[in-house]
This record gives C-alpha cells, sequence and structure tokens, in this order.
C-alpha cells in the first residue's frame, strides 16, 4: 500500500477543489496515484452533481459583462438554491466566465432543450438539403445531418461549447461546479448585445 502525503493530497485538493479527507480517500483507493484519484473524485462529483440537478433553483444572480472598449455586452441570469452560495466568490467567478463565454461565442440558446422546435427543423432540413447530403441514401444523409447538427449545436447552445481553449463543454464546467459547491446551478438565460447588430 502506497503511503499518501499531505503533499499529493494538497495538489489533489488545488486540482479538483474536493474537501480534504475525499482527496485522502481518493488517493488511498487509487494507490497513491494522483491521476487516477482525480478521475475518481470527477466522477463522484458527476455523479452528486445529477442527483443535485433535479432540484430547484430559484435564488441566484443577474450580472452584466461588458467587454473591454465598449463593443459587447452581456446580461446573464444563473440560478442556485440559496442566496448564500449566490454571493461567494467561486459562484460569481462561474457567473463571470459565463458571461464572458456567451460574449465570445455568441450562442443564441441555453441548451439543446431550449431550442425551438421549429428553429430545429428549419436547420435538419437545410442540412439535409445540402451539397454534402445530397446524392446519399437515406441512412447515409441521416448520419451526415446527425454529425453537422451536433457541429450547430456546439456553435449556437451555450452549454455545447467548449470552455474557452479547453476540450470539456461548458456544461462540464456547471457540472463541476454543482459538485464543488454543492448545489444545483443553472444557467437560466442570457442577452448579448453587440454594437451596431441588427434587431
Amino acid at each position: 500500500m502506497a503511503t499518501i502525503t499531505a503533499d499529493a493530497v494538497k495538489e489533489l485538493r488545488e486540482r479538483t477543489g474536493a474537501g480534504m479527507m475525499d482527496c485522502k480517500n481518493a488517493l488511498v483507493e487509487a494507490n497513491g496515484d494522483v491521476e487516477a484519484a482525480v478521475v475518481l473524485l470527477r466522477e463522484r462529483g458527476l455523479a452528486a452533481a445529477a442527483k443535485k440537478a433535479g432540484r430547484d433553483a430559484r435564488e441566484g444572480t443577474v450580472s452584466s459583462y461588458i467587454h473591454t472598449g465598449g463593443r459587447v455586452g452581456v446580461l446573464i441570469e444563473v440560478n442556485c438554491e440559496t442566496d448564500f452560495v449566490a454571493r461567494t466568490e467561486e459562484f460569481q467567478k462561474l457567473v463571470r466566465d459565463l458571461a464572458i463565454q456567451v460574449a465570445g461565442l455568441a450562442p443564441l440558446y441555453v441548451d439543446i432543450d431550449r431550442i425551438p422546435a421549429e428553429a430545429l427543423e428549419a436547420k435538419k432540413a437545410e442540412l439535409a438539403e445540402s451539397d454534402a447530403a445530397q446524392g446519399k441514401s437515406a441512412e447515409i444523409r441521416e448520419r451526415i445531418v446527425e454529425g453537422q447538427l451536433r457541429k450547430w449545436y456546439q456553435e449556437v447552445c451555450l452549454y455545447e461549447q467548449p470552455f474557452r481553449d479547453e476540450d470539456r463543454p461548458v456544461e462540464d464546467l456547471v457540472t463541476e461546479a454543482i459538485s464543488k459547491i454543492g448545489e444545483n446551478i443553472r444557467v437560466r438565460r442570457f442577452t448579448r448585445y453587440a454594437l451596431g447588430e441588427e434587431l
């Protein structure tokens, strides 16, 4: 059995934000392997976040972000379960990160479920008529449309977009925040303004 050092626990805690005892237990279970312990903690955090996802989130904050130069601005509402959490530095940082994401990548919807049915059907029809899908069998055309839809979701849905330069989507960022903070968190709505943009 590997010896679990205080430095290893500290490193794991800094990387994951998990509690001291959770980090120590994960290291014991992973036989001292920090990378394996990170995976264990992430899996546990995602499982805990899934349990919290059904809980009511009516508190939170409405925040704004104005990009340098004043050409782009965002208003965003992010909900959590208690006003106490809404005031924490960690929650406020998450809200700011989300607002910057909206300013930079201009999503239209929070997630796939909030895309209006007519807009989704129109996009599917457009993709089915594209040059890439023309002349293909129905089965292949369907796969092409599904693949292009996934790319489109990453453009228009905040939760599907990659967060900054990372591989993980924004939805994973929110899920990690849920597991660290211990409350359900959800983006309720946002509006992005760009100077001179058509109404």
